[in-house]
């Protein structure tokens, strides 16, 4: 089974991944092979290099690319793959008989305050800590809409599971079980 992870900045994407990992799945981040190539570059890992990079992968490997890699790197039977954000990752990842997408998403202003909390001490998230919640807001209203490289809408009209993480995290555990269940 491979579970692609995609959502809103800071909907708990990496929340799922991390209780996957504890359902043994294998995890692989999108994010993190962009950010694995921004420091093997010597570049910072902020989002416009990785946005960058995406792009550099788009163009190199096609639509997917990065989805692809992951797929390839896959070494356990059930993948949590977080951080899908193009279309072209969802259209290759639903070609795949035993995949399915969750999005997952909360009140943005809930999501602010999780962001800020999980960046206080984390200095590879600079860029989180001195962002307003005005920010995210347009930063999000980019990702949604198309006018960036990741088209966020295209993910959550294409999923095949919305959640609403605006509960606890055990109500979200029970969900992911859920989905796990209905696809075994």
């Amino acid at each position: 089974m491979i579970l692609g992870i995609s959502g809103t900045f800071g909907g708990g994407k990496d929340t799922i991944a991390e209780y996957l990992i504890e359902k043994d799945f294998q995890h692989i981040s999108c994010s993190d092979i962009l950010r694995e190539e921004a420091r093997r570059r010597g570049l910072t890992v902020e989002r416009e290099n990785l946005r960058i990079l995406g792009n550099e992968f788009l163009k190199k490997i096609g639509p997917g690319a990065l989805a692809k890699k992951a797929v390839k790197e896959k070494t356990k039977k059930n993948l949590a793959l977080s951080s899908v954000r193009q279309p072209g990752e969802v259209d290759y990842l639903h070609t795949i008989e035993d995949f399915k997408l969750i999005f997952v998403d909360a009140p943005i202003e809930l999501r602010f305050e999780r962001m800020k909390k999980r960046s206080e001490n984390d200095p590879e998230k600079i860029e989180e800590q001195q962002m307003s919640l005005e920010d995210l807001k347009h930063r999000e209203d980019l990702e949604m809409s198309g006018k960036s490289s990741q088209v966020l809408s295209y993910c959550k009209e294409n999923a095949d599971y919305l959640i609403d993480n605006s509960k606890t995290k055990e109500d979200l555990y029970k969900t992911i079980d859920k989905i796990i269940t209905e696809n075994k």
